[in-house]
């Protein structure tokens, strides 16, 4: 099956190793120097394609940087799925998946800056890569529980309120505002909503 993007374009296998490339240059000014140093021309410059090429695969540096945000997150979640996390129940081991997440972007705080602005910079135009991202962060949640049966309505708005409880933890980690142990116990509370007490 040929590979697709978030917007459910199918790409040529020529295609999808530029739109690779594209991310990888991307991701590496991100690295380097946060949100601001990711700048188009020098994209195309470190993927070696023409800047019409970049704005047709990407429209704006938003678009652009919610798909590094999609592609870290499929890591993740193959990372998840080839290591399942260890845990006690759905809510220790959903809460050791997304802290092994966070200590991932310690290394690289600059490049999950960039990525969360981008996040919360986005407007409607960016609406399906905020939704690939959305689904990709509910996919990791559902491996990493190990729940059998497909998400009751319960569920699925516990997997939202995880969602955005990430996406909030990740904004005070990054400003400082939290520690890695209250980004962890904050997980843990939303995890539980998975399995609530009967």
């Amino acid at each position: 099956m040929a590979p697709s993007t978030a917007a459910g374009v199918h790409l040529s296998p020529r295609q999808a190793e530029r739109r690779l490339a594209i991310l990888r240059a991307a991701t590496s000014l991100a690295a380097r120097g946060g949100y601001e140093a990711v700048q188009m021309r020098e994209v195309a410059e470190g993927a070696q394609v023409a800047l019409g090429t970049l704005y047709r695969y990407f429209p704006s540096k938003v678009h652009l940087l919610v798909a590094v945000m999609e592609a870290q997150l499929r890591r993740l979640r193959e990372e998840v799925r080839r290591r399942p996390p260890a845990g006690d129940g759905p809510a220790e081991r959903v809460a050791a998946a997304l802290a092994q997440a966070f200590h991932a972007l310690q290394g690289e705080p600059r490049l999950a800056e960039a990525m969360v602005r981008a996040l919360s910079f986005a407007d409607r135009s960016v609406g399906r890569e905020v939704d690939a991202v959305a689904s990709l962060t509910s996919e990791i949640v559902l491996e990493a529980a190990g729940l059998a049966e497909p998400p009751t309505a319960e569920q699925q708005a516990a997997l939202r309120v995880i969602g955005h409880t990430w996406h909030a933890s990740l904004l005070a980690w990054l400003s400082g505002r939290s520690s890695l142990a209250e980004v962890r116990a904050d997980l843990r509370t939303a995890a539980r909503l998975l399995t609530p007490p009967d």
